[in-house]
Protein backbone atom coordinates (compact mmCIF):
# COMPACT_ATOMS: atom_id res chain seq x y z
CA UNK A 1 0.00 0.00 0.00
CA UNK A 2 1.30 3.26 -0.78
CA UNK A 3 2.43 5.93 2.35
CA UNK A 4 -0.55 7.94 1.61
CA UNK A 5 -2.97 4.94 1.83
CA UNK A 6 -1.25 4.29 4.82
CA UNK A 7 -1.63 7.33 6.71
CA UNK A 8 -5.03 7.42 5.03
CA UNK A 9 -6.04 4.52 6.75
CA UNK A 10 -4.21 5.13 9.83
CA UNK A 11 -6.01 8.58 9.72
CA UNK A 12 -9.36 6.69 11.38
CA UNK A 13 -9.07 5.01 14.78
CA UNK A 14 -11.16 1.76 14.71
CA UNK A 15 -12.34 0.25 17.94
CA UNK A 16 -11.12 -3.32 16.70
CA UNK A 17 -8.34 -5.10 13.93
CA UNK A 18 -9.89 -4.54 10.89
CA UNK A 19 -9.21 -6.97 7.81
CA UNK A 20 -6.75 -6.07 4.87
CA UNK A 21 -9.65 -5.25 2.44
CA UNK A 22 -11.49 -3.16 4.68
CA UNK A 23 -7.95 -1.29 5.65
CA UNK A 24 -8.20 -0.49 1.69
CA UNK A 25 -11.83 0.98 1.78
CA UNK A 26 -11.49 3.19 4.40
CA UNK A 27 -7.72 4.70 2.35
CA UNK A 28 -9.30 4.62 -0.85
CA UNK A 29 -12.87 6.97 0.98
CA UNK A 30 -10.49 9.10 2.14
CA UNK A 31 -8.39 9.79 -0.53
CA UNK A 32 -11.56 9.71 -2.45
CA UNK A 33 -13.07 12.37 -0.24
CA UNK A 34 -9.79 14.51 0.11
CA UNK A 35 -10.08 14.95 -3.64
CA UNK A 36 -14.39 15.50 -3.92
CA UNK A 37 -14.11 17.94 -1.26
CA UNK A 38 -11.55 20.06 -3.00
CA UNK A 39 -13.43 19.99 -5.98
CA UNK A 40 -17.10 20.11 -4.78
CA UNK A 41 -16.91 21.21 -1.26
CA UNK A 42 -17.91 19.19 2.16
CA UNK A 43 -21.48 18.99 1.23
CA UNK A 44 -20.34 17.00 -2.14
CA UNK A 45 -22.68 14.17 -2.65
CA UNK A 46 -21.41 10.93 -0.47
CA UNK A 47 -22.00 9.03 -3.87
CA UNK A 48 -19.09 10.79 -6.03
CA UNK A 49 -16.98 9.81 -3.08
CA UNK A 50 -17.99 6.13 -3.41
CA UNK A 51 -17.39 5.82 -6.49
CA UNK A 52 -14.37 7.45 -6.91
CA UNK A 53 -13.08 4.97 -4.21
CA UNK A 54 -14.24 2.45 -6.11
CA UNK A 55 -16.89 1.41 -3.83
CA UNK A 56 -20.85 0.91 -2.96
CA UNK A 57 -22.15 3.81 -1.11
CA UNK A 58 -23.28 1.09 1.61
CA UNK A 59 -19.60 0.40 1.86
CA UNK A 60 -18.88 4.22 2.57
CA UNK A 61 -22.09 4.41 5.03
CA UNK A 62 -20.65 1.24 7.21
CA UNK A 63 -17.03 2.99 7.70
CA UNK A 64 -17.99 6.57 8.08
CA UNK A 65 -21.88 6.72 9.46
CA UNK A 66 -22.37 10.47 9.58
CA UNK A 67 -20.60 13.02 7.58
CA UNK A 68 -18.46 14.89 9.92
CA UNK A 69 -17.25 11.02 10.67
CA UNK A 70 -15.63 11.52 6.67
CA UNK A 71 -14.68 15.02 7.36
CA UNK A 72 -12.78 14.17 10.43
CA UNK A 73 -10.86 11.14 9.29
CA UNK A 74 -9.62 13.87 5.71
CA UNK A 75 -8.75 16.43 8.13
CA UNK A 76 -6.53 14.02 10.56
CA UNK A 77 -4.78 12.51 7.09
CA UNK A 78 -3.82 15.59 5.89
CA UNK A 79 -2.65 17.14 9.30
CA UNK A 80 -0.40 13.56 9.03
CA UNK A 81 0.89 14.43 5.98
CA UNK A 82 2.18 18.12 6.71
CA UNK A 83 3.50 16.57 10.02
CA UNK A 84 5.28 13.73 7.66
CA UNK A 85 6.22 16.45 5.42
CA UNK A 86 9.02 17.73 8.27
CA UNK A 87 10.68 15.06 8.57
CA UNK A 88 11.54 14.62 4.83
CA UNK A 89 12.95 18.07 4.65
CA UNK A 90 14.33 18.04 7.41
CA UNK A 91 16.81 15.40 5.94
CA UNK A 92 16.99 16.97 2.97
CA UNK A 93 17.70 20.76 3.84
CA UNK A 94 20.17 22.78 6.58
CA UNK A 95 17.58 24.18 9.91
CA UNK A 96 17.06 27.19 7.87
CA UNK A 97 15.63 26.51 5.17
CA UNK A 98 14.16 23.45 6.45
CA UNK A 99 11.88 25.67 8.38
CA UNK A 100 10.90 27.97 5.61
CA UNK A 101 9.99 24.66 3.56
CA UNK A 102 7.94 23.47 5.77
CA UNK A 103 6.18 26.50 6.65
CA UNK A 104 5.34 26.91 3.10
CA UNK A 105 4.13 23.69 3.45
CA UNK A 106 1.66 24.31 5.62
CA UNK A 107 0.73 27.21 4.60
CA UNK A 108 -0.49 25.33 1.08
CA UNK A 109 -2.24 22.83 3.60
CA UNK A 110 -4.48 25.95 5.52
CA UNK A 111 -5.34 27.49 2.10
CA UNK A 112 -6.10 24.02 0.12
CA UNK A 113 -8.57 23.33 3.05
CA UNK A 114 -10.94 26.50 3.57
CA UNK A 115 -13.83 23.84 3.26
CA UNK A 116 -12.98 22.00 5.49
CA UNK A 117 -11.96 24.80 8.02
CA UNK A 118 -15.54 26.08 7.81
CA UNK A 119 -17.17 22.31 8.90
CA UNK A 120 -14.32 22.30 11.65
CA UNK A 121 -16.00 26.06 12.66
CA UNK A 122 -19.56 25.23 12.37
CA UNK A 123 -19.93 24.18 16.75
CA UNK A 124 -20.55 21.12 15.77
CA UNK A 125 -19.77 19.05 18.66
CA UNK A 126 -18.30 15.88 16.29
CA UNK A 127 -15.12 18.55 15.23
CA UNK A 128 -14.04 19.40 18.96
CA UNK A 129 -11.57 16.48 19.22
CA UNK A 130 -9.81 17.55 16.11
CA UNK A 131 -8.33 21.11 17.51
CA UNK A 132 -6.38 19.01 20.21
CA UNK A 133 -4.94 16.60 17.09
CA UNK A 134 -3.97 19.69 15.31
CA UNK A 135 -2.17 21.00 17.72
CA UNK A 136 -0.89 17.71 19.18
CA UNK A 137 1.06 16.70 16.27
CA UNK A 138 1.67 20.57 14.55
CA UNK A 139 3.05 22.13 17.15
CA UNK A 140 5.32 19.78 18.09
CA UNK A 141 6.79 19.44 14.70
CA UNK A 142 7.36 22.95 14.44
CA UNK A 143 8.83 23.65 17.65
CA UNK A 144 11.33 21.22 16.56
CA UNK A 145 12.03 22.72 13.26
CA UNK A 146 12.02 26.08 15.45
CA UNK A 147 14.59 24.76 17.38
CA UNK A 148 17.17 23.34 15.24
CA UNK A 149 16.87 26.53 12.89
CA UNK A 150 17.59 28.44 16.27
CA UNK A 151 20.16 26.65 17.32
CA UNK A 152 22.13 26.67 13.78
CA UNK A 153 21.78 30.99 13.99
CA UNK A 154 19.39 30.34 11.29
CA UNK A 155 16.65 32.62 13.38
CA UNK A 156 17.04 35.15 16.25
CA UNK A 157 13.39 35.44 17.38
CA UNK A 158 11.31 33.54 20.01
CA UNK A 159 8.21 32.42 18.93
CA UNK A 160 5.60 30.10 20.31
CA UNK A 161 5.12 27.54 17.24
CA UNK A 162 1.22 27.59 18.30
CA UNK A 163 1.48 30.74 17.59
CA UNK A 164 2.79 31.00 14.98
CA UNK A 165 1.01 28.57 13.25
CA UNK A 166 -1.93 30.34 13.87
CA UNK A 167 -0.70 33.61 12.33
CA UNK A 168 0.40 32.06 9.28
CA UNK A 169 -3.32 30.77 8.63
CA UNK A 170 -4.76 34.06 9.80
CA UNK A 171 -2.67 35.03 6.85
CA UNK A 172 -3.65 32.48 4.48
CA UNK A 173 -7.66 33.25 5.48
CA UNK A 174 -7.39 36.78 4.63
CA UNK A 175 -6.52 35.95 1.36
CA UNK A 176 -9.76 35.27 0.00
CA UNK A 177 -11.31 31.70 -1.77
CA UNK A 178 -8.85 30.15 -4.24
CA UNK A 179 -9.19 27.05 -5.53
CA UNK A 180 -5.63 25.37 -5.16
CA UNK A 181 -2.28 25.94 -3.83
CA UNK A 182 -1.17 28.70 -2.06
CA UNK A 183 -2.46 32.63 -2.76
CA UNK A 184 -0.12 34.70 -3.84
CA UNK A 185 -0.71 37.40 -1.25
CA UNK A 186 -0.66 34.69 1.46
CA UNK A 187 2.61 33.28 0.03
CA UNK A 188 4.07 36.87 0.13
CA UNK A 189 2.90 37.41 3.73
CA UNK A 190 4.21 34.79 5.20
CA UNK A 191 7.76 35.05 3.58
CA UNK A 192 8.04 38.42 5.51
CA UNK A 193 6.95 37.22 8.74
CA UNK A 194 9.47 34.25 7.88
CA UNK A 195 12.10 36.93 7.13
CA UNK A 196 11.43 38.78 10.65
CA UNK A 197 12.03 36.04 12.42
CA UNK A 198 15.97 36.62 11.22
CA UNK A 199 15.90 39.74 12.17
CA UNK A 200 17.31 40.06 16.26
CA UNK A 201 14.49 41.94 18.50
CA UNK A 202 15.00 45.62 19.19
Amino acid sequence: MPAGSRAAAAAVAPTRPQRADARQNVASLVEAAKAVFGESGVDAPVRAIAERAGVGVGTLYRHFPLRSDLISAVFRHEIDACAEAAVAIEASYPPGEALDRWIMRYTEFVATKRGLAAALHSGDPAYEPLAEYFSSHLSPTLARLLDAARASGSIAQEVDPTELLGAVANLCHADGPHAAGTPPRAGRMVQLLLAGLRTPAP
